[in-house]
């Protein structure tokens, strides 16, 4: 099993998502700015698009090679069964983070999806604010909210499992 880029012992897709979730809240910051500050709606169309279409694929990637390639993460965390890097104990508290970044995790991407396909169907193109403005913006916050705990609790397990 090959090593990441970080430094750590995790493997090149735990480490791919892991800057990829350092690098979300940024850019959803940048999205959020445009269209509050600058009514850039066009932009913030075409970024929340993006960011969505890259963060599936990214997520796709990680999980088929957390599955298929290394058979779980926790293979992942213990390479060497003879020497693992985490005892039981361990091992269960990084699980027990792993499930509280799940709950986020998966609602997310779930949150997302409404956000932009109801985006897309009920406001005008080119974007404009419209009758489903107030929902969008209600859905927007909770997206956005949960898309920053997937990124905070997904870097807390990596921390807890390959780091610390």
């Amino acid at each position: 099993m090959s090593n990441g880029f970080l430094g750590y012992n995790a493997s090149f897709m735990l480490d791919f998502v892991v800057c990829a979730l350092v690098l979300i809240v940024p850019a959803l910051v940048f999205s959020l700015f445009h269209v509050k500050v600058k009514r850039n709606y066009v932009l913030h169309r075409n970024m929340q698009i993006g960011l969505a279409v890259v963060l599936l694929v990214a997520v796709t990637a990680f999980e088929i090679d957390m599955q298929l390639v290394h058979g779980g993460w926790e293979n992942v965390v213990n390479k060497n069964p003879d020497q693992p890097r985490l005892d039981s104990e361990k091992l269960g508290f990084a699980r027990n983070v792993l499930w509280v970044h799940l709950v986020f995790a998966v609602s997310t991407p779930v949150l997302w999806l409404v956000t932009i396909v109801l985006a897309l169907k009920r406001m005008p193109s080119p974007p404009a604010p419209c009758d489903h403005s107030p929902l969008h913006r209600k859905l927007g916050w909770i997206s956005a909210i949960d898309i920053t705990l997937t990124s905070i609790t997904g870097l807390i397990f990596y921390y807890v499992a390959f780091i610390a």
